[in-house]
């Protein structure tokens, strides 16, 4: 048994969503050698690597079983995305229960069963991690009305296009979750006093708002430029402090070994 102290370099684990054709699939091919693992056909047009696209849930959790017995193969792994994956997920779950539908399970049990299937591509991403290979999971976005149990009224934010099983556990498991969305600017006309929309900059959001939400462990900026180049020294494995040791018990100072994927 060890204590350790100090900061542990590794690779991330980064889920980005946003709405329709913002540009997520080209913000994770600007990772270091993606690759792509593309539920819905989104980078035809993109010069990336992919795997032939998947048709079913066990060719999505074997094309991250390549990566781990061939992890020189890319240097980040992309799911794109989440939502359409959670879709395969949910087919594989009535075929394995032998109903039509998630809901013929009854009393929401389907939901659970396809929340637990979904961990086991997680938990197979997390080996990827281990094996310093950086993982970017995309998803869509879409409006929902919330509504807060201490609060008065209701308003709509901007959540993941999940389950509300996936969803939660998705953000949980990730060490950044960044929301993009285009900034629209709101000017008023002098004379005739109306209002209209106008620019539509793309954006980057790292931290929970009443109307998203955003994560991350590194003290970034609330809000960026959409670009990898944004974020790009977050994502490189962190720099061992000189102070950085392991103790044994009993009391035994020794040195950390360097990070062989840096």
């Amino acid at each position: 048994m060890k204590i350790t102290k100090g900061v542990i370099p590794g690779a991330k684990k980064i889920v980005a969503y946003g709405p329709e054709g913002i540009g997520k699939s080209t913000f994770a091919g600007s990772f270091p050698e993606p690759v792509f693992c593309d539920t819905e056909g989104s980078t035809k047009t993109m010069d990336v690597m992919r795997f032939d696209a998947p048709k079913s849930w066990d060719d999505i959790l074997a094309a991250v079983d390549y990566v781990i017995a061939d992890p020189t193969c890319c240097k980040t792994f992309v799911v794109d995305t989440a939502d359409w994956a959670e879709m395969y997920c949910i087919r594989h779950t009535c075929e394995k229960g032998g109903v039509n539908g998630i809901e013929d399970f009854g009393y929401g049990k389907g939901y659970v069963y396809v929340q637990e299937n979904f961990k086991k591509l997680l938990d197979k991403l997390d080996k990827l991690i281990e094996l310093g290979i950086n993982v970017v999971v995309t998803a869509h976005a879409k409006m929902r009305k919330f509504e807060q149990p201490d609060e008065m009224g209701a308003y709509d934010r901007w959540e993941m296009k999940l389950s509300r099983q996936v969803a939660p556990m998705l953000k949980e498991w990730a060490d950044m979750v960044l929301f993009m969305n285009y900034k629209t600017y709101v000017i008023e006309d002098d004379k005739t006093k109306s209002k209209k929309a106008q620019g539509g900059k793309r954006v980057m959001y790292t931290t929970h708002n009443p109307c998203w939400d955003a994560k991350n462990r590194k003290g970034m900026p609330e809000k960026m430029p959409f670009s990898y180049e944004s974020i790009a020294e977050y994502i490189r494995p962190d720099v061992t402090t000189s102070d950085t040791a392991a103790l044994s018990l009993p009391i035994d100072y020794a040195k950390v070994e360097d990070n062989p994927f840096m």
